[in-house]
This record gives structure tokens, C-alpha cells and sequence, in this order.
């Protein structure tokens, strides 16, 4: 094991990350969101840490949270397999931080709670992902003119001195990242797969080694896009933002749909807007119906920073203990 991660994170890798050191699998299949958050309640209601679970007896630790204690204990035996994989992720410059550390985004544990990623891995200035900004999503396939208006949106959040954050993806993603970072501003991606070939991208790492991109995922760092990914990674775009524009969507189907009507019908986490001049398109009018906003074209640094004033004045949460810190819930 390595004396860089926490004890924590160290035990919260072996249980549910896949560990794909040359992209292949081996051994027990790492614990689900789902397996992973019913173990961290138990663990929780028993005042007891995910690191614990290292030296103390499994069938105690488990209790009735349905899991496996031979597979939990294969997982948990697989040290020298996490030290190659972070070994790996070093000489990439790839950081990891789980729901233990106080690295971890403020953010991901105020607005997702338990929902959380146990882990995130990135590369570049993890401080980025707590200075809040814009989100800007729409679809991959675009015709020219909505990519300068998206590439217009970024240089607008740079000018304004707000991070610009999206998912990475080619497209409006990408068009927006791209203006706020060509403005001299910032930005942060969430990407749907893993952070390695990113990170690796010759373009990337200048800007990586700058302070001025952070590139984030709750998936291996070696990790393929899968659409499944693409859908979950939604709502920490939103998570990490103090308002979002949609600029374009397909009508009842793909992600930019699918994240924005859970923002809007369940999570809430920030105000939505959709671009106005769509010339009646169907999609952005029917997130209107759903209570998104009409965007209002702010067109200078004052406007914007307005529009993504947050109110700082509402009451800390109520729950203090250390226990919900690691488990996912704000400090």
C-alpha cells in the first residue's frame, strides 16, 4: 500500500474500484455505488470507519448489509494490485481522493450526500472545484454556429473571473471549455470515462500544469466512455456549478436531457437556464415548461457575476460529526 493515500482511501480503492492497471480486470468484482452505500451505513450506525474494515473481523464490520465477507475480504486483499495502480496513476500526475479525505469537493458531499462518488480521481488544481462557476451542456453534434455562440458563453465566464465547468465531451462541452480557456480563464471537466488520456493530451497539460484546468472523474482512470457513465456523471457537472445554461438537446432522450430534467424534477442543486434564440426548439422549451429559465444573454463580466451571485448567508448544516464527513455528508 502506499503511505500517500489515507487508510480510508486505501480500503475505500480496494472495495470498489476496478484497479485496471493495462485496462484489464481481474479477481472479485469491485463493490457497486449501491453495495458501497449500504456497507457505509452500517459502518456509519456502528460509529466505525471503511478502514477499519483492514484489520478488524469482517463478519462483525458486515453485520446484515448483505454483502459477501469472502468477497469483501478478496477485495481487501488486493494490495500489491492498488499499489501498481497508483503507482501508475502517479507518473501521470493523477491524483485520487475518496468521500475520507478533506481534499475531497465540499460540494459533491453537501448536494449528493451518500449518492457521492466514494471516489474521485483527477489531474490539475484541485482547488478549482470549489470556486463554483457555470455549467454549460449541450449536445456533441452541433452545427458551427451554436459552437461560437457556446465558445462566446466561455470567454464571457472568463472575462467575469468564474470557472466554466462542463463534461469534456466533443461538441458544446468542449466549444465551452475551450473559449473560457482561450480567454486566459478556467475550467473543470467531468469527464464520462477515465482521466488518463485526458490528462496525457499534450494540449491539456500545459494548461493542466497552469492551474487553469482541472479534470475530474468518479470513474478508473483508465476507464472507456460508456453511455451509462456519460448519464451518471450529469448531476456532479451540476454539483460543482452555481448555475447551468443548456444550449442544446435532443427532445426526451441522451444525457443533456436526461441530467437536466433530474436537475430540475429532483435535485435543485442550482438554477437551470436554456438558450432563448433556439427558434422553437422543442427540447428547450419543454426544460422551460419544466421550470428552467430563460437565459439572459448577460452580455458583459458584471451581468454574469450577477446572475451567479449565491446566497452565503444560509445556515451551516446541523450535522457536524466526523462520521458524516466520511460517509458523504457535509461537515
Amino acid at each position: 500500500m502506499t503511505e500517500q493515500l489515507s487508510p480510508n482511501t486505501q480500503a475505500i480503492l480496494l472495495l470498489t474500484a476496478p484497479l485496471l492497471v493495462g485496462s484489464k480486470r481481474s479477481g472479485e468484482k469491485p463493490l457497486s455505488l449501491g453495495e458501497y452505500k449500504r456497507l457505509a451505513r452500517r459502518l456509519r450506525d456502528g460509529e466505525r470507519e471503511p478502514a477499519d474494515l483492514l484489520d478488524d473481523p469482517l463478519d462483525d464490520l458486515l453485520g446484515d448489509c448483505d454483502l459477501d465477507p469472502a468477497r469483501v475480504g478478496s477485495l481487501l486483499a488486493r494490495g500489491l494490485q492498488l499499489s501498481q495502480a497508483v503507482e501508475h496513476w502517479q507518473a501521470r500526475s493523477i491524483w485520487v481522493v475518496s468521500r475520507a479525505d478533506t481534499e475531497y469537493p465540499k460540494r459533491f458531499k453537501q448536494r449528493l450526500g451518500m449518492d457521492a462518488p466514494p471516489l474521485l480521481y483527477g489531474c490539475g488544481a484541485r482547488a478549482l472545484l470549489a470556486t463554483g462557476g457555470l455549467a454549460v451542456v449541450g449536445s456533441r453534434h452541433v452545427d458551427e454556429r451554436l459552437i461560437c455562440y457556446t465558445e462566446k458563453i466561455g470567454r464571457l465566464a472568463a472575462e467575469a473571473e468564474r470557472m466554466l465547468v462542463s463534461g469534456g465531451a466533443r461538441g458544446i462541452d468542449q466549444a465551452s471549455m475551450r473559449g473560457a480557456l482561450a480567454a486566459g480563464g478556467t475550467a473543470a471537466g467531468v469527464l464520462a470515462d477515465g482521466v488518463e488520456r485526458a490528462a496525457l493530451n499534450g494540449e491539456n497539460r500545459r494548461l493542466l500544469m497552469d492551474g487553469r484546468l482541472v479534470l475530474v472523474s468518479p470513474y478508473d482512470p483508465a476507464a472507456r466512455f460508456n453511455v451509462g457513465h456519460a448519464m451518471q456523471r450529469n448531476k456532479l457537472i451540476y454539483a460543482l456549478a452555481d448555475a447551468a445554461l443548456v444550449v442544446n438537446s435532443s427532445f426526451g432522450k441522451g444525457g443533456t436531457w436526461t441530467g437536466a430534467v433530474e436537475q430540475l424534477d429532483k435535485l435543485r442543486f442550482v438554477p437551470v437556464y436554456t438558450r432563448v434564440d433556439g427558434n422553437g426548439d422543442s427540447a428547450l422549451e419543454a426544460l422551460r415548461r419544466s421550470g428552467a429559465r430563460a437565459w439572459p444573454e448577460p452580455a458583459t463580466p458584471e451581468e454574469l457575476r450577477r446572475l451567479l451571485e449565491v446566497d452565503d448567508t444560509a445556515p451551516a448544516p446541523a450535522r457536524q460529526e466526523r462520521q458524516a464527513s466520511l460517509f458523504g455528508e457535509p461537515r
